[in-house]
């Protein structure tokens, strides 16, 4: 398999990592994005691709990252949505300091 800095399918991939140390936090992030799964809308349809949340292995290169998120959007501008807009992505991030965050989260896309 060749890597290259475009993808066959030309998707947009982006991968959050949060910093939650208590172990009934990490479950109540990862069941919000459970929630975004189910909720995310725009013009009254579902408009994320995939999404996968999960708790990081006990690992030293996970550098202190307890929960891993993964989501798939058709375009950058549904990414935008998500980030800006979306009312299930929103409930995320407001509700994310509340569960102890030790730093903002590290997302990156491609």
């Amino acid at each position: 398999m060749a890597i290259s800095e475009t993808t066959q399918d030309s998707h947009i991939h982006r991968s959050t990592l949060f910093k939650v140390p208590d172990p009934e936090n990490q479950k109540k992030l990862v069941d919000l994005y459970r929630n975004l799964e189910r909720e995310n809308s725009k013009d009254g349809k579902p408009y994320i691709i995939k999404v996968n949340a999960g708790l990081a292995k006990d690992d030293p290169r996970s550098k202190g990252y307890t929960v891993v998120t993964h989501c798939e959007f058709a375009s950058l501008d549904d990414m935008k949505y998500y980030d800006q807009e979306c009312p299930a992505h929103l409930a995320i991030k407001k509700a994310a300091p509340g569960l102890g965050l030790t730093e903002p989260p590290l997302a990156v896309y491609f």
